[in-house]
């Protein structure tokens, strides 16, 4: 049992004891009903509430608590020795509290009201504590069932998360591959550059591969080894400017959130020393925003279509809010939602 229903026991069974124990309060009026059955004695009722008390205390235990041999019978649906077991228990409490109160408080009531007393208030206390314990084992039900279904919720989106993931790398992977060729072709020293910054990148990808979440602070410095790759590529046509405010740095995005973009506006615009390509990341309202200015080459290096539907996937799945895309004329801007 856990500590709330440790609690709701305890409760229970000072009510339970308070309820059939508080008719006896009635003989204390000579002239009532109830004073012709019994005289009152405040020892008598005492161990009454208090054997009582115990009574429903012990008939919740033996039958919440885990690895008890009373719990084990109902799990394995051995309902006749179940119900036995609880029945035999319930008699023979019944049986002592009857002698021990009978030898100590003979003279206090008439023999058989006094046995049907005994039998009214253990049998109303039992009927009572079924209620409950089947209260509390419904209840039990529908807790597990609420964790199986976060647990299932839970593996799904990871699930989805990996499948996002092996998209992603892959796809940085064959674009860079091709940028890579063509450094090859022109510049064997400069290609040796590449490649050290294009493991940095995939690094960085691997180090963080099960981690959902990263502050924007994180991201920016992931983001360096990519930057550099494009500044190889494209030398002086090629500019990222970044205005990011301090108390948007601790604020949470998707691992390898802004690559991606980064990625998507130098395969699809040009980039000239006349009319470079300028990436711009700024903080707004809770966003942050990545643009660019559109220079789109009329016929764009191959793509997959991974890119910006992976990434609105990912932050739909992690931050609940997905990305928001703005076109114009001369600019491209991708808003993402920020978390904390």
């Amino acid at each position: 049992m856990d500590k709330n229903e440790q609690r709701i026991c305890g409760y229970s069974s000072l009510l339970i004891a308070l309820m059939v124990n508080s008719a006896r309060l009635l003989a204390l009026r000579p002239d009532g009903i109830m004073a012709h059955y019994w005289q009152f004695d405040l020892g008598e009722l005492i161990f009454q509430f208090f054997f009582n008390l115990a009574f429903c205390g012990l008939l919740f235990y033996l039958n919440l608590k885990k690895d008890i041999a009373f719990v084990r019978f109902r799990e394995q649906k051995r309902y006749g020795i179940y119900f036995a077991a609880n029945g035999l228990l319930i008699f023979l409490l019944m049986v002592t509290a009857n002698f021990i109160q009978y030898t100590l408080f003979s003279g206090n009531h008439l023999p058989g009201a006094y046995r049907m007393g005994y039998f009214a208030r253990f049998g109303l206390s039992a009927v009572l504590i079924a209620i409950i314990i089947r209260i509390m084992l419904l209840l039990r039900e529908s807790k597990q069932k609420d964790k199986d279904h976060e647990q299932l919720k839970s593996a799904y989106l990871e699930a989805q998360l990996e499948l996002l993931k092996e998209q992603l790398n892959p796809h940085l992977l064959f674009n860079s591959l091709s940028s890579l060729s063509g450094i090859v072709r022109e510049d064997p020293t400069l290609a040796q550059f590449y490649i050290f910054h294009l493991s940095k990148v995939f690094r960085h990808a691997l180090a963080r591969s099960g981690t959902a979440l990263v502050t924007v602070a994180a991201e920016m410095e992931t983001l360096r080894s990519y930057v550099q790759l494009l500044n190889m590529r494209f030398e002086e046509a090629f500019r990222l400017e970044t205005d990011v405010e301090q108390p948007y740095l601790e604020a949470m995005i998707p691992h390898l959130s802004l690559q991606p973009l980064l990625e998507n506006a130098a395969k699809h615009n040009s980039a000239t020393l006349e009319n470079p390509l300028i990436v711009r990341i700024y903080t707004m309202e809770e966003q942050l925003i990545v643009s660019n200015n559109l220079q789109e080459i009329a016929v764009p290096e191959s793509s997959t279509g991974i890119g910006l539907v992976n990434l609105n996937e990912r932050f739909r799945l992690l931050v609940k809010s997905e990305i928001e895309i703005e076109r114009s004329n001369e600019i491209f801007t991708v808003k993402l939602p920020l978390t904390r």
